[in-house]
This record gives structure tokens, C-alpha cells and sequence, in this order.
């Protein structure tokens, strides 16, 4: 059962990592423009190529740490789908960040979590030959049910859009790198999918006018600004390995029981909000902080939560 208390712990560190992100992006002295911040985070997340270079220290790749061995020659279709992870991924984080800048991580983050699931699924049936099981639909209207009570304390339309748009991009992402892993062994997917973000990010910078953007919101960021994202990006890839490694311990039912925990990430950022919010950043934390507040954003959350657990067990 270790590996359950693994996946658990990853996504609290994910929960530590959204924090982070609202803080990050709400902040006027750190980076609180969301095009910038996604460039940072889709190149430090393509920065763990590295990881390949740890399989050459005697003992880790036994211990499923991937090496440069399983690397081969991309094919086209490896190439296509490591860019097209890379762009959805982008496109999602944009759409997050944003909605996290104008609204708190306890609203944002259960929703993009639910429609992302729902439209994994969807598209898992239509792309993937994925089976449907009997719990299904319930699943289905629970986390519905869970994203519209949450969508309705969201301030603004055009941040229920923001929120809606990046689930599904993370669904295509998902899809994608699912896609890829078939496609190809784990480890030459996962290389080529870091070659592909470290490519397609640095790419964005032939366009004059995002040059010009990162240029401008990079000269005045301080070091400690740097500091912070660099911490926040280390500490998401750690929490991305946890869960990983935690998918592979659990043998055949590591991939539905970590993707159900997945729901603890909400509860995790309801309660860290709620007992630290008074040394926490004010940019950080929830606007709105009243007992009663809390309790129906987190009955909210709870629906989303065993909507998680009925569709992935």
C-alpha cells in the first residue's frame, strides 16, 4: 500500500505547486503575466530530459529511472505527437494561469480537473479503443454536478471559458502523451516529448511580438522572482515523478487509483488555505476565507471527489 500513500503524497506537493501558481501569476513583483509564466514552465518541464543522464549512475535505472539506452531514431508520428503534447500543454497552462490570476485555486483548479477527466475519457473512447465501464455515466454526472456548483462562484464569463478551455487542453494533452507511450516505450516518449517542449517554447521567440513580451517581463523580474518559479517547477516535477512511480507500483490498478486521488489535490488546497492562509502571501490564498464559504466550497469539492473515485475505480 505504499504506493498509494506515493500518489497521495504527490498530489499534495500539486496542491503546494497550484498555491505557488496563484501566488506566481497574481503577484505584480514576481511574473503576473500567465504567456511568460507558461514559457518558464513549458521550458523547465522540458529541462527534465535531464533525468536521462541519472541513468548512468550504477543502480537507478534498475530502479525504474529511465535512461539513454531506450532512446531511438523519432519517427514521424513520435515527432508530431511530442509537439503536439508540447502545444496543448502550453495552451492549457496559458488558459490555467490566467483564470488563476483573476479567481481563487480552490474554484479554478477542481474544474479544469473535472472537465479535463471528462473530456479524457471522451476522447480516450473515440482515439484509443478505451472501454466504458458500468459506473460510468454516474461518474460522469457527479463530477458534472461538482463543476457547475463550482463554476457558479467563479466572478467572471470569460474566466468560466479560461477554465473550461484549459481542461480540455489538458485532456488533449493526456491523450496525446497516452498516444505517444503506445506509440513507442515510455522512456523514448518521454525524451522525445522533453526535446519537443524545449524546442517548441524556444521556438515562440522568432515571433517578435512574444520576444518582445518574455524580453520585457524578464528584465524586470528579481532574482528571488526566479527563485520562486524555479522552486514551484521543481517541485511539480517531483510531484509528476511521485505520481509516475506510483502508477507503476501499483501494477493494474495503479492508473484508475491514482488518477481518483486525484481529486485530493482540491481538499489538499481548500485545507492548506484555510490553516496557513494567515502566513501565506495575500496573493496566494482565497479571497473569501468565512467559515461558511469554506464548508460549501469544500461539499463542493467532496462531489467532485467521489465523482473521481466512481469514474476511475
Amino acid at each position: 500500500m505504499g504506493w498509494i500513500f506515493l500518489a497521495t503524497a504527490g498530489q499534495f506537493l500539486n496542491a503546494i505547486v497550484a498555491i505557488f501558481d496563484k501566488y506566481i501569476v497574481s503577484d505584480e513583483k514576481l511574473l503576473p503575466r500567465p504567456f511568460v509564466y507558461a514559457f518558464y514552465s513549458c521550458l523547465v518541464t522540458g529541462g527534465w530530459v535531464v533525468i536521462f543522464f541519472l541513468g548512468w549512475i550504477p543502480g537507478l535505472s534498475e530502479l525504474g529511472v529511465p535512461t539513454l539506452e531506450h532512446v531511438q531514431t523519432p519517427t514521424i508520428q513520435v515527432v508530431g505527437m511530442s509537439f503536439l503534447a508540447a502545444y496543448t500543454f502550453f495552451i492549457a497552462l496559458v488558459s490555467m494561469y490566467d483564470a488563476l490570476k483573476r479567481a481563487d485555486a480552490s474554484n479554478v483548479l477542481p474544474i479544469i480537473g473535472s472537465i479535463s477527466a471528462l473530456s479524457s475519457f471522451g476522447l480516450s473512447y473515440l482515439f484509443l479503443d478505451a472501454q466504458l465501464h458500468d459506473n460510468f455515466i454516474i461518474g460522469v454526472v457527479l463530477l458534472a454536478v461538482g463543476t457547475m456548483l463550482v463554476a457558479q462562484t467563479l466572478p467572471r464569463f470569460d474566466t468560466v471559458v479560461q477554465v473550461f478551455h484549459s481542461g480540455l487542453f489538458f485532456a488533449l494533452h493526456y491523450i496525446t502523451m497516452k498516444g505517444l507511450f503506445l506509440e513507442t516505450s515510455f522512456d523514448d516518449g518521454f525524451f522525445w516529448s522533453r526535446v519537443g517542449f524545449v524546442i517548441s517554447t524556444l521556438s515562440l521567440l522568432l515571433v517578435p511580438a512574444y520576444f518582445d513580451k518574455v524580453r520585457t517581463v524578464s528584465s524586470h523580474t528579481t532574482k528571488r522572482a526566479g527563485a520562486v518559479v524555479l522552486l514551484a517547477k521543481v517541485l511539480a516535477g517531483i510531484a509528476a515523478f511521485m505520481l509516475l512511480k506510483a502508477t507503476d507500483l501499483g501494477g493494474v490498478n495503479g492508473v484508475p487509483v491514482v488518477q481518483a486521488l486525484g481529486g485530493l489535490q482540491y481538499v489538499f488546497i481548500l485545507l492548506i488555505s484555510i490553516l496557513f492562509g494567515h502566513w501565506l502571501p495575500a496573493a496566494a490564498t482565497d479571497r473569501d476565507t468565512r467559515p461558511q464559504v469554506f464548508f460549501r466550497r469544500l461539499l463542493y469539492v467532496i462531489v467532485i471527489l467521489i465523482g473521481f473515485v466512481v469514474l476511475f475505480t
